[in-house]
Parts: structure tokens; sequence; C-alpha cells
């Protein structure tokens, strides 16, 4: 028997922040991660906390709002497979209401924060994001990227 480790997945909740027909999404600079990309406000779980909390708190923290968990809900779980030896699983949950008014909370790391059409998403969009916004918003609970 040995004392192997178990792997682990890294997890990730993604806000979509929906307002009429407009989602917001965060241009990502100086993360050396995907710069000049689009995503949504996300982060990653920091230990200790559920994917709710880890996404208020993210949502704070990036944005400036207040969600209540009962305007949270898991709309569409993505398992992302890299060949560096990571893998992800992402978490996209639905929000339509919430406190305060977005503002970019991390000018150093996102260099615009902004509501977009859901019907004409900018290019750039990490295509991750894209596939899970669209599942999410399509009622598909579970998609995978490779």
């Amino acid at each position: 028997m040995t004392n192997k480790e178990r792997f682990k997945l890294i997890v990730v909740p993604h806000l979509i922040l929906l307002k009429d027909d407009h989602v917001l999404l965060y241009l990502r600079q100086n993360t050396g991660y995907a710069d000049g990309m689009y995503s949504l406000v996300a982060g990653h779980l920091d230990g200790g906390e559920s994917v709710i909390q880890a996404m208020i708190r993210e949502a704070r923290e990036e944005s400036g709002i207040e969600i209540d968990p009962k305007n949270l809900s898991v709309n569409c779980t993505m398992h992302l497979g890299f060949t560096e030896g990571k893998e992800y699983i992402y978490f996209f949950l639905i929000c339509q209401q919430w406190k305060g008014e977005p503002r970019n909370m991390e000018p150093k790391k996102c260099a615009e924060l902004k509501f977009y059409p859901l019907n004409d998403l900018p290019l750039n969009l990490l295509p991750d994001v894209r596939k899970g916004i669209e599942c999410a918003l399509n009622g598909i609970h579970f998609c995978q990227c490779d």
C-alpha cells in the first residue's frame, strides 16, 4: 500500500450577473493568465467555504456588490482537463438580483467591468466561459472542455 496523495481538482465559481439581456464581463489584465480576454467575475475557492460562499465573496471583492445566497443558482458545472497536470471544475451561477452598482474593485487586474448584450458578446471572451454561459442559459447542467 502506498501513501500516494489523492488527485485534487481546482474549483472555480463564475458569476453570470444578468441585467435585462446583458451579462457583466471582466476584462483580464496583468494576471498572467488570459490577459486581454473577457471572463466573468470568478475566483478559486479559498478552502473551508462553499461554492455559494466563494461566489458571494468574489462578487464583493471584484465588483463591490452584495448578493444574497437565495439569489444565486448553480446552472451549469463544467469539467476542464489540461495537459499540465491540473484539472478544474467550473460552476456557473446565475444572479439577477443584488445590492449595489457593479464597479471595478481590482483595476490592476481588470481593465474593464461592463455589461454586454448576451446576443453580442465580445469575440475575445474566453471560449470555456462562452460555453459555460451558453450552457447555463440553455438548461445544460453539465459540460466539458478539453
